[in-house]
């Protein structure tokens, strides 16, 4: 297991974990945990691959504390510079929530330099109304950090989503910065797709793990996989039966081997 450092070209310091050896795949956590979430399903596919975990802008060790400095061509940006760091002129890309859209964003502006994407729990696509909606609910939480601390953001809300993601936000509260979480809250101003019909322009194979929780519809993942040209459903849920990063690893890692 290697720690690597690399900077945006806005200059913020970011950083990774690179584990296995094999072709590239790149997993990027979801919105809250923060690299460690994805290490158990690291560790299940290191055997086949060079996986690389990094910490998201505004999570774990790469913290970010400026709003203004969150928007998704910059968490797209900041993909293409890691690999760029690692002298990889392409992966497989592999992304939980924050983390598809991410994967998502990367393979619609780079077609060239994503072979393929694993999607755990589309994030959803939101009509004007929705969209809305969602920056008064990210709002709220950021007041919530920046008044009483992350604990505090995240208790009012968890219980709306799968175990395992209470799992893993709580495991990466000690590790996070809450100035950061505040800023990184601030996406939610950001649009990444303005329709579903948006993904017809993705042509990598994609493989999509459907979500149940309102913030990652079990209906938007069979849309995704309709209308993405090369996309498939997978068959395992992101549901209430899975508690842990483990038991996600768990669920996941034998579709993604045979995906991938």
């Amino acid at each position: 297991m290697t720690a690597i450092t690399y900077r945006a070209d806005d200059g913020c310091l970011l950083h990774a974990t690179v584990v296995g050896a094999g072709p590239p795949l790149v997993l990027l956590h979801a919105g809250g945990p923060d690299h460690r979430s994805m290490l158990p399903l690291a560790e299940r596919l290191a055997d086949r691959h060079t996986v690389v975990l990094p910490d998201l802008r505004g999570y774990g060790r790469s913290v970010c504390t400026d709003p203004a400095r969150y928007s998704w061509a910059r968490y797209t940006d900041d993909v293409v510079a890691l690999m760029d760091r690692l002298g990889l002129a392409d992966a497989a890309l592999g992304g939980a929530g924050l983390g598809s859209t991410v994967a998502l964003r990367t393979a619609a502006a780079h077609p060239g330099r994503v072979r393929a994407a694993v999607l755990i729990g589309v994030e959803d696509i939101e009509d004007d109304a929705a969209k809305e909606a969602e920056i008064r609910f990210l709002d709220a939480f950021a007041a919530r950090v920046a008044a009483d601390g992350i604990e505090a953001g995240w208790a009012p809300i968890l219980a709306a989503f799968p175990p395992v993601v209470g799992a893993m936000v709580r495991d990466a509260i000690p590790r996070s910065d809450p100035a950061s979480i505040v800023a990184a809250a601030a996406i939610a101003h950001d649009r990444s797709f303005r329709s579903v019909g948006d993904l017809a322009s993705i042509t990598a194979p994609a493989l999509v793990f459907p979500g149940t929780d309102p913030r990652h519809p079990t209906a938007l993942a069979h849309q995704a996989a309709e209308n993405l040209p090369n996309g498939r459903l997978a068959t395992t849920a992101i549901d209430g039966t899975l508690h842990t990063a483990e038991d996600l690893a768990r669920a996941v890692a034998p579709a993604i081997r045979a995906f991938l």
